[in-house]
């Protein structure tokens, strides 16, 4: 702390800074007088905060403090600004909509090649985009002429109007992006494009380098910190006006904002889920309303939120219903697997005889088939027959999975890793069994009937290393590969022409989720999944095998009816008052101590209903998590529906800023979860 003669020294100029902490900023700090001429909003300093040095943010610089000892600035990190003043003003939108602290907003701003008061990183190679050819505007269907008409009067007018591009799979939706970008480049200003999945990139930056060449700066995970910090300098420095990238490339720092594209915009994967726990879809409306930008939702199987707003004209609502060429969708064959299991006389099947038969016709043409299985893995459990013993997590309350490439048991959530074993620890009997089935056990399988055919597993396990994701989708498109067999990785996105049979080997693993989006995202998968097959001249084939093949979801992806699902579920969704019906806020509270944890529950929701907040529908809780225990913590969810975050939220953060938490119990907020 300085005294009053000492702040002299600093000729009265003030530096309000935000820290990267769950604490409403900023904070004043004291300028020494050799930063004075360089200090800016946007700029990084050092400065100490209680017994700890920390990095923070300038947001302004004034003359004026409440306080009567202001600590000074201890380094100045920035040569320019890191961040400009729309990257600010987005940031607090997104700390008052999420409900975290401004400074907190802010860090998801800042790249993290910078992080840690980082000024610059090398690149130690160049990304050799050499070989990819460049392409024009192709010529438009009467659709697409229709769609992008409408898309330009809003670029024309300035207008911040947000679009759903609902497209069936194949009806080019990405022309559509494409030549709407060439628009907004024209005049002069910038776009930003995200795609959901990391595996979607290779062929989306194609796609756009292919168009607008070194116009196109790229945003993903994959990137080491050095090619991060080139591509955000090329849009910091203006060099380039489009950025294609998955969720965090919403806080680039393009210049002159006129067009944000969010492509599969009702993936899950635009959920952020650390702190800020932001939707990217939420932060690109935020952000062009900022800028008076254009905002394009696209997607075959939109989120139900976003189509109940285009039926609601909050956004316009713009469909194409035909493939490119009119090239017919795939046609879609029910496999009812308790027939098959009743015929066979089996207790486990993986693959029906249909899709086996299918396989080898498909493989006979010298066609390709994809086979889609949302689990990775060889098996989900593994379980004693005789005592009933399961594998389990000691960190976390759940089942290993076991991976037969690694023969270890596996934990989804926390990576713990046990030896696998064949003799029971609890009764030490051989009668320990393998339960369910992952991607693993499918390849496995698919070698055992196709020895001789070349096989390739997408998921998370086999695309750990870096540019795995793009080698096996460049084996596939060279047809080094016969078949693909992959989690979600592969049911958005890809477009490969000899594709011509698509196989779900189990549509039922999302469908029993205890989880209100269950259904929805059934649909949305299946559908995307199967849009992979017949996307060139030759016709294309879905087999699902199910257990329920009555469902309603199920048979809305038969038919690639959209609009037959949405009613049918949007019905059940406003009886349970769920989204899009109110808005949902989960409070999770987690301890080391389990009794500790379900006491602070119980109070916070004791205490929140006495607070009676204005704009509350329901309050539920508190219950245990679905994964009660999680990293050895234990956790307690209480679930709040609202009518408007924005009425709600002020009255939420104040009634939180007056519970006292009980000693080792966490709280976190999560607005809008996935």
């Amino acid at each position: 702390m300085t005294n009053q003669k000492e702040q002299q020294n600093y000729k009265t100029q003030y530096a309000k800074v935000l820290l990267n902490l769950p604490i409403e900023g900023p904070f004043d700090y004291a300028i020494p007088a050799e930063f004075e001429k360089d200090i800016a909003p946007g700029k990084r300093v050092w400065v100490s905060f209680g017994a700890r040095r920390l990095i923070g943010v300038v947001i302004a610089v004034t003359d004026r403090t409440a306080l009567n000892k202001v600590k000074p600035i201890l380094d100045l990190i920035d040569v320019e600004p890191v961040l400009n003043k729309e990257q600010l003003q987005l940031a607090k939108k997104v700390s008052e909509y999420y409900l975290c602290s401004w400074g907190e907003a802010i860090n998801a701003a800042v790249p993290s090649s910078l992080k840690n008061g980082r000024t610059s990183v090398k690149p130690r190679h160049e990304d050799d985009y050499t070989s990819i050819l460049p392409t024009e505007d192709l010529k438009l269907t009467l659709e697409q002429k229709e769609a992008l008409k409408e898309i330009e009067k809003s670029i024309d007018k300035r207008q911040s109007d947000v679009f759903l591009l609902h497209g069936i799979t194949g009806s080019g939706k990405t022309e559509v992006y494409l030549q709407a970008i060439g628009k907004v480049l024209k005049q002069g200003r910038s776009c930003i494009v995200l795609v959901p999945e990391i595996s979607l990139t290779p062929q989306a930056v194609e796609r756009f380098k292919s168009r607008f060449k070194e116009r196109v700066a790229l945003f993903h995970s994959r990137l080491t910190q050095g090619q991060k910090y080139r591509e955000w300098k090329k849009l910091k420095d203006g060099i380039c006006h489009i950025v294609v990238g998955a969720r965090s490339a919403i806080f680039s720092p393009i210049q002159n904002l006129g067009l944000i594209i969010v492509d599969e915009e009702h993936d899950s994967s635009y959920k952020q889920q650390d702190v800020p726990r932001y939707n990217a879809v939420s932060v690109s409306i935020m952000r062009a309303r900022l800028n008076n930008a254009v905002v394009v939702l696209g997607g075959a199987t939109p989120s139900l939120e976003s189509y109940f707003k285009a039926t609601r004209k909050e956004y316009k609502l713009i469909e194409l219903t035909e493939r490119i060429e009119k090239r017919p969708l795939p046609k879609v064959k029910i496999l009812d697997m308790r027939q098959e299991l009743i015929e066979r006389k089996r207790r486990r099947i993986i693959f029906s005889r249909l899709l086996t038969e299918h396989i080898e016709k498909a493989l006979g043409k010298k066609e390709q088939v994809m086979l889609f299985l949302n689990r990775r893995g060889f098996s989900t459990y593994a379980n004693c027959k005789k005592c009933g013993y399961v594998e389990r997590c000691k960190k976390c309350n759940v089942a290993l999975n076991y991976h037969s490439d690694r023969k270890v048991f596996l934990c989804h959530y926390c990576n713990y890793q046990k030896e696998h074993i064949n003799i029971c620890p609890s009764c030490k009997s051989a009668y320990l069994d393998y339960f369910g089935f992952g991607t693993q056990r499918v390849e496995s399988e698919l070698h055992r009937y196709f020895p001789t055919i070349s096989v390739s597993r997408m998921d998370t396990d086999s695309t750990k290393k870096r540019e795995s994701h793009k080698n096996i989708l460049k084996d596939f498109a060279d047809r080094k590969t016969q078949i693909l067999i992959g989690t979600q990785m592969i049911a958005k996105g890809h477009d490969f022409p000899m594709v011509t049979l698509v196989g779900v080997v189990s549509a039922d693993t999302a469908l029993n989720l205890p989880d209100y989006r269950a259904a929805e995202r059934t649909f949305q998968v299946l559908t995307q999944v199967a849009g992979r097959a017949g996307r060139g001249f030759s016709p294309g084939e879905v087999i699902i095998q199910t257990y329920v093949p009555g469902h309603y979801t199920i048979q809305s992806a038969i038919n690639h009816d959209y609009k037959d699902f949405y009613k049918k579920e949007i019905v059940l969704r406003k009886e349970l008052f769920l989204p899009p019906f109110s808005n949902m806020i989960y409070l999770s509270l987690r301890s080391y101590k389990e009794d500790r944890a379900k006491e602070c529950a119980m109070l916070l929701a004791k205490y929140l209903l006495k607070k009676k907040l204005p704009g509350l529908i329901r309050q539920d809780g508190p219950c245990q998590a679905v994964v009660y225990r999680l990293r050895r913590q234990y956790r307690w969810n209480i679930i709040l529906r609202v009518k408007d975050l924005y009425e709600f939220n002020p009255g939420l953060k104040a009634a939180l800023k007056g519970f006292r938490k009980l000693p080792g119990v966490i709280l976190t907020i999560d607005v809008d979860p996935a």
